[in-house]
């Protein structure tokens, strides 16, 4: 018979819930005091899951919230549970996994996951071919649920699937998921290619079994209707140009042509991934062979990508002119080598306005994650490090516009890109400078704070230049000027210029 709840503890249980949703610190307090109680009782994980699953009558995030706390409690004991409360609640999960609330699907979902990493992927056989066996359901809930599971196991355990440990459950898994490519639903459709991506680094033997049906199918999801299927479509692409180029290339030029689209597509999480293919490709010997018909399309995308979106200008508090009275936050003082970043950076080392760039370096974490304009000025700097001088011709006449350009958001893009093409066109970019320089010395002082740091930047790019001319020429003038920066009202150009 089932384990049933004491009806007092369970009434305990869910004014405890309540409890820790609460502001209030002193409440908080008490709320952690308790559960560390109530933890030295082994059943208190069985009421847990109960709410999770079986009160549909209290409200989600109640629900979800006894789901998490017994996550926590799979992370940090689950070794020392006893064997019939760890039964109760695996058969719990995969009865549940279908339930009305995505919510708390995801819950159960992240449920199933921390209990599989807890090394019983082994000791749980049944759960990969229930959890497969329930992508067959007719129910959408159920096979939604299960395959948000299954995209969770296949991104914590990868490498586990693809081993004799588990009897290689990628052979039946890989051809499983490609059969939902098609499914009517995107969400299904967009479950079933991320967790294919997942295998493509590692090159699972599984998945090179079926490498042509696999990419067959993403071509026939490249015009999906859906941003999240079109952004794993993407990943996927970019991914397999770096394991399995020979599948690619009798495509190529159909790819390149769906990965311009793709670069200027409205979604801009589907943009930053398709992006990352011009990055990706830049680090390929066909690079030059395949890609340079291609240039007079992809230049113009790249830079138009490099200019300030409104919700990055928000982010930045690109209104704020003069910050220097704002007292510094911790933040600003600690020391460059403790600064965080949100994420790892794909080709950081090739990131033209990352660390070097003070006006992305800002504190707000929010942008300091890779974005679309890091991205595309990131693949500018390497395409200019792989086409040299052959890439000026489609660059300068964008460049004129954009340097002289009345909007300052413009103009910030246009020393941007021309910072961005430094390291690789300098030598066809020597005639320009001349007049160029003058004109950045000039944008030190514009009153703009993003244009004037970005022109900090960009002036660095080009220093060595500089010195190598007559001082009175250009390097007194900038010197003047960066002096003035040091003392700019606005701390992120103080910084750009101490650089």
């Amino acid at each position: 018979m089932d384990w049933q709840p004491d009806e007092q503890g369970l009434q305990q249980v869910l004014q405890l819930l309540k409890d820790s949703q609460s502001p209030n610190t002193a409440t908080q307090r008490i709320v952690q005091d308790k559960l560390k109680q109530l933890n030295q009782f082994p059943d208190f994980n069985n009421y847990l899951i109960f709410v999770l699953t079986r009160l549909k009558s209290e409200d989600e995030p109640t629900r979800s919230l006894s789901g998490l706390i017994l996550k926590n409690n799979v992370k940090a004991h689950y070794q020392s549970f006893p064997p019939p409360v760890a039964d109760f609640i695996k058969q719990e999960c995969l009865n549940n996994i279908g339930d009305a609330s995505s919510l708390i699907r995801a819950t159960i979902g992240i449920l199933i996951t921390t209990i599989a990493s807890k090394g019983e992927l082994q000791m749980w056989p049944e759960l990969l071919p229930q959890l497969c066996n329930l992508l067959n359901s007719e129910d959408y809930n159920t096979c939604e649920g299960a395959f948000g599971a299954l995209q969770k196991i296949c991104e914590d355990s990868s490498e586990l699937l693809d081993s004799d440990a588990l009897n290689r459950p990628l052979n039946i898994m890989i051809p499983k998921f490609l059969q939902f490519f098609k499914h009517c639903s995107p969400k299904i459709r967009s479950h079933a290619i991320a967790c294919v991506n997942q295998f493509i680094m590692d090159r699972a033997q599984a998945l090179m079994d079926n490498i042509d049906t696999f990419i067959e199918h993403l071509f026939a999801l490249a015009v999906d209707d859906d941003p999240e299927v079109r952004k794993n479509v993407c990943r996927a692409l970019v991914m397999l140009l770096e394991v399995r180029i020979d599948r690619l290339i009798p495509h190529m030029h159909s790819i390149i042509q769906y990965m311009l689209q793709r670069t200027q597509d409205h979604d801009e999480n589907v943009a930053l991934e398709a992006c990352e293919f011009w990055l990706t490709l830049a680090e390929q010997p066909i690079c030059k062979e395949v890609l340079a018909s291609h240039l007079v399309q992809l230049i113009p995308i790249l830079v138009k990508g490099m200019k300030y979106s409104e919700i990055d200008i928000i982010l930045l508090k690109g209104d704020v002119e003069e910050d220097e009275a704002v007292p510094d936050s911790e933040q600003d003082i600690k020391p460059r080598f403790h600064k965080s970043r949100t994420v790892t950076l794909p080709h950081e080392a090739e990131r033209p306005d990352g660390s070097e760039d003070a006006e992305d370096d800002d504190d707000d974490d929010a942008l300091s994650d890779w974005n679309l304009r890091k991205c595309s000025a990131a693949a500018l700097d390497v395409l200019a490090n792989v086409f040299r001088e052959e890439l000026l011709p489609h660059l300068l006449p964008l460049l004129k516009d954009l340097l002289f350009h009345p909007e300052w958001v413009v103009k910030e893009s246009g020393i941007l890109v021309l910072g961005a093409i430094a390291e690789g066109c300098m030598q066809g970019m020597v005639p320009y400078l001349p007049e160029l320089i003058p004109h950045l010395i000039q944008c030190l002082s514009d009153k703009k704070a993003l244009v004037r740091s970005i022109a900090c930047w960009t002036l660095s790019r080009y220093a060595h230049w500089v010195v190598s001319q007559p001082p009175d020429m250009h390097l007194k003038p900038l010197m003047t000027e960066l002096l003035k920066r040091i003392l700019d009202g606005n701390k992120r150009v103080q910084e750009a210029a101490c650089r």
